[in-house]
């Protein structure tokens, strides 16, 4: 059985999109290219790999299963271009990585900041994900790295500590709850919250401890960064629940007063998921090594 990289990529290319048409724009093709070459690739695998109808396309379970192949083939591929570039194995490259929440904002932006100002050659693509869909990127190969918090089931997976956060609360200076040393976050359901933006990782991890209470957070205003949240804050809105690391930051310029969480969840370990560490290329373990020196 011969497989076509170009169809390969093609697939994936379609099932990362709403159409078909889409899908063949982005692999520079016309439509009728694009389905005739999906079909030779279905008449090969003697598999169907795509429901079309008017709506778009919609994967079979074949498809899924080709497409999870797919990936790791293609970045593999990708991996053996970056090695074999003139600019050396670490100087050059593209990098996927997803992430939680406070990765993406808080500690990357001056973590990648530092590591491309070295490595004009490497592109980063990093995308804010939920928890399951790093593992799952991980697993599948849509990502080179995950970056996550808290405790995480990854079977197949190499998890690498780097460092330790933790969850407190926030609330206004003169606020009912200023002067308590810890609460339950039980204890802060009766008040209206500041929140993160639907599908953030933080937003998420919390509506999942609430409904094990039983009890429903109550959001006065959804906002896109900590630091946003904080200004609401500060400014008697609400309260939040957001990492010890920018609460900290943001008390040093704003009115807030911090209260430590009584949960056995509100320590967080950080951690690095890769698939193999030996198997990436050397742009992707160079900033792996920048986040964890100890493991090299």
């Amino acid at each position: 059985m011969h497989f076509d990289l170009a169809d390969l990529r093609l697939f994936i290319h379609i099932a990362e999109s709403p159409s078909l048409t889409q899908g063949a724009r982005r692999a520079h093709l016309s439509p009728a290219a694009a389905s005739a070459r999906i079909k030779a690739l279905e008449s090969q695998l003697d598999s169907r790999l795509l429901y079309r109808d008017s709506r778009g396309v919609e994967l079979t379970p074949a498809g899924h299963k080709l497409l999870q192949h797919a990936r790791l083939i293609m970045r593999q591929v990708d991996y053996l271009k970056s090695e074999f570039t003139e600019y050396g194995t670490d100087s050059a490259g593209h990098i996927r990585i997803f992430a939680n929440t406070t990765a993406v904002t808080e500690f990357l932006p001056e973590v990648l900041a530092g590591f491309l100002a070295e490595r004009p050659g490497v592109r980063v693509d990093l995308q804010e994900r939920l928890s399951r869909d790093i593992v799952r990127g991980v697993l599948d190969g849509s990502t080179d790295m995950g970056i996550i918090a808290g405790p995480v089931r990854a079977e197949g997976l190499q998890v690498l500590h780097f460092s330790t956060d933790r969850l407190l609360l926030a609330v206004p200076i003169g606020h009912p709850l200023a002067g308590e040393q810890q609460l339950t976050l039980r204890q802060t359901l009766a008040y209206q919250h500041i929140g993160l933006h639907e599908g953030s990782t933080l937003l998420t991890f919390l509506r999942d401890q609430v409904e094990k209470l039983g009890g429903q957070l109550s959001l006065r205003i959804q906002v896109s960064s900590f630091e946003a949240v904080c200004r609401m804050i500060e400014a008697g809105v609400g309260i939040g629940i957001i990492p010890e690391s920018a609460a900290r930051r943001h008390s040093r310029t704003m009115q807030l007063a911090l209260v430590a969480l009584d949960e056995p969840w509100a320590v967080r370990e950080r951690s690095i998921l890769v698939r193999e560490l030996d198997a990436l290329p050397g742009s992707v373990r160079a900033l792996i090594a920048t986040l964890v020196p100890t493991q090299f």
